[in-house]
């Protein structure tokens, strides 16, 4: 089983993680590759943590995970925080399969949804 975890930032403010957890329910509905599951984890100031999504992605028998950084651009969450706590992940279940998605900022499509907003 595939499973796209979706990592975000992560806010004290309640309501905002409830964004993220509404936009994976809303990219599960209409996914269209071999992923099975969508699921969020955050960075910091909300639950789960990347550890604790990824350790019950692997309980549950996943057998690969790729994660999305619901990142702007590639400041240092994207290339050294998440990493890091991945490869911690990665170290306890080194049997699985763990992929780093280039952030959302990078994505081509981005052009086009920033173009559409005016």
């Amino acid at each position: 089983m595939k499973q796209l975890l979706i990592v975000a930032h992560g806010s004290r403010r309640a309501a905002s993680n409830k964004e993220v957890v509404t936009l994976a329910s809303k990219v599960a509905d209409n996914l269209q590759t071999a992923v099975e599951d969508v699921a969020v984890a955050f960075l910091e100031f909300a639950e789960p943590s990347i550890g604790a999504a990824l350790d019950d992605c692997f309980k549950r028998s996943v057998e690969e995970v790729v994660v999305l950084p619901y990142f702007l651009s590639a400041g240092n969450h994207v290339t050294n925080d998440i990493p890091r706590q991945i490869d911690k992940v990665q170290n306890k279940w080194p049997d699985k399969v763990i992929t780093i998605l280039p952030h959302v900022g990078a994505s081509g499509a981005m052009v086009g949804l920033l173009a559409q907003a005016c």
